[in-house]
């Protein structure tokens, strides 16, 4: 079994104040676009467009079976939500997508991400995974899903919110997913 590095630059818009970190992307095979959350089947981008503009489908493309980048990433940078994952290196132990299968070789340096964003005030963890990949590299206490936990990053407040997977195998609704994510971006404040 080979090692994957990943396979996206971290996107970071200047006025990022929300850091979303998952695990790592699926295997290329199940994208539906070249960004973040790319697979049809995972729910994030229709949590979103639920959310932010009434309407689940906000950035889908039926036709193609696909999500917009374009209108994902200005959106991202309108909100200042910044992405990337907390495994740069991985192993699939099956061949499938699923975390319970992946081998974190390489944990992504999330100190240096957040110096290139110096306005975030809190990260979201998408994953039981990347919650604890998270909580291990900044000795953070895991919060509960659909809760946070303040730290310290630097001498500077930070919030760790863990809220529910947004893959399709985690078992919850979409609208119960998008309560929780709801609270979230209310609390910064980007709702």
């Amino acid at each position: 079994m080979g090692i994957e590095q990943h396979p996206l630059k971290p996107f970071l818009p200047g006025n990022a104040r929300l850091l979303m970190l998952g695990s790592f992307p699926p295997q290329k095979k199940r994208w539906s676009m070249e960004f973040y959350y790319p697979n049809w089947n995972n729910d994030m981008w229709r949590i979103v467009g639920l959310l932010f503009f009434d309407n689940k489908d906000y950035f889908v493309e039926k036709e193609q079976k696909a999500f917009c980048k374009e209108r994902l990433v200005s959106f991202l940078q309108e909100k200042g939500i910044a992405l990337f994952d907390t495994a740069s290196a991985v192993r699939r132990l099956q061949d499938n997508a699923s975390d319970k299968f992946l081998e974190i070789v390489q944990p992504t340096d999330v100190t240096s991400l957040l110096h290139r964003i110096p306005h975030c005030q809190a990260i979201v963890t998408t994953s039981e995974k990347a919650t604890d990949t998270l909580c291990a590299q900044f000795s953070i206490d895991k919060p509960k899903v659909g809760d946070f936990t303040e730290f310290l990053f630097e001498e500077k407040p930070m919030r760790l919110y863990r809220m529910p997977s947004s893959s399709r195998a985690y078992p919850l609704a979409l609208e119960k997913k998008a309560a929780a994510y709801r609270l979230m971006y209310q609390d910064l404040q980007l709702l």
